[in-house]
């Protein structure tokens, strides 16, 4: 069967030349004589392939010397309660933006450890917008300010990172990590499940600013403290090897292609298709603010749950699979992460105007 054009919102599709050189070494990376699945993560071979992915993740994003990268696992939802436990190290309060799911879950995980404030909310509309911040709501005392700066069910984007002074800005990137660029001395601390633009399910990378580590409340477990994988190289037990083998090459992948600045023209290229095939019909709606729509997560309606079973009938017929909107909203959803070609954008994109034509 001929690949098709995956738009999960995660796992998501991966480069093609990544999954070929995945394949090729399968059975034998490097000359070893096995594959990254067999290998001690003590080995050179490891430590070789867990250097170079943080080595080319430090220039894709210029991480500056004061911050270290973690590679976890347990998706962005064990970092729900990682950054509070490690955080709230002096108030124990932290302030939040409420634009959707994963923010709601950051929220109540958060309030199990100390006060959660949430100084803004787009709920009203169905999280359809990232909503307008209010500086004097914030708290100066707090000890992280939490935005999710990708929203991959509502499909909005923070445009405009807020201002917090000395609290440190906390953010899940998860599936929009690596697709736009981003001055990382803005973070306290960045983390993301690599499912959507890094690689496989599996791994999770956490950039954290290292005066934000050895804080620590006194019953956050040994494997939960940001320390304990710092001082270990994220070794203090085996690490998810495989996964951080594709996310090495996904990182060398971005770059080949010219960085950051080079991806995020790209998909901002890809966005704009898209949109402008919604935007131009007249059986198809975007559902988001336009000033706040993500350039990851594209969801999208039809007037009937009729007409939705039937578009995504025959758009995997079309090779376009993964289009049903995430079960909490319905309707439909294209995820356009990096991997996804142009040209699965374009065939989308045609395909709308074509099943408009015979459905109208």
């Amino acid at each position: 069967m001929a690949r098709v054009y995956n738009f999960s919102a995660g796992p998501a599709m991966l480069p093609e030349e990544v999954l070929k050189t995945a394949a090729a070494e399968m059975l034998d990376y490097k000359g070893c004589g096995m594959s990254v699945m067999e290998m001690s993560h003590r080995g050179k071979q490891f430590e070789g392939i867990l250097a170079e992915a943080k080595a080319s993740l430090k220039r894709l994003l210029n991480i500056p010397e004061d911050y270290s990268i973690l590679f976890l696992q347990g998706g962005a939802s064990m970092q729900f309660a990682m950054v509070p436990l490690n955080l709230f190290g002096k108030t124990k309060k932290a302030d939040f933006v409420d634009t959707g799911t994963w923010s709601l879950k950051a929220i109540k995980e958060a309030k199990k450890y100390g006060a959660a404030n949430v100084v803004a909310s787009s709920s009203d509309k169905k999280y359809s917008y990232i909503p307008k911040l209010d500086a004097a709501k914030f708290s100066p005392d707090a000890d992280f300010f939490h935005i999710t700066t990708n929203n991959t069910i509502e499909g909005t984007r923070f445009a405009k990172l807020p201002e917090t002074g000395n609290v440190p800005l906390v953010a899940d990137m998860s599936s929009n990590f690596l697709s736009e660029v981003y001055d990382v001395k803005k973070f306290g601390l960045i983390y993301a499940g690599a499912q959507k633009n890094a690689g496989p399910a599996g791994a999770t990378v956490v950039i954290v600013r290292n005066d934000l580590v050895g804080h620590a409340l006194d019953i956050t477990p040994t494997m939960l403290d940001y320390k304990t994988a710092a001082e270990n190289d994220s070794m203090y037990n085996t690490p998810p090897c495989y996964s951080i083998y594709i996310c090495k090459m996904v990182f060398e992948w971005v770059e080949k292609l010219g960085g950051i600045a080079a991806m995020q023209k790209r998909n901002e290229d890809k966005a704009k298709i898209l949109y402008d095939a919604l935007d131009n019909s007249k059986l198809f709606k975007a559902v988001v603010a336009k000033e706040d729509r993500s350039l990851m997560n594209v969801p999208f309606v039809s007037p009937s749950e009729e007409i939705d079973k039937k578009f995504l009938a025959e758009a995997a017929k079309e090779g376009l699979v993964q289009l049903a909107g995430h079960r909490s909203v319905g309707g439909m959803r294209a995820s356009i992460y990096n991997a996804m070609p142009v040209d699965g954008v374009k065939k989308l994109a045609a395909f709308i105007g074509k099943f408009e034509k015979e459905n109208s």
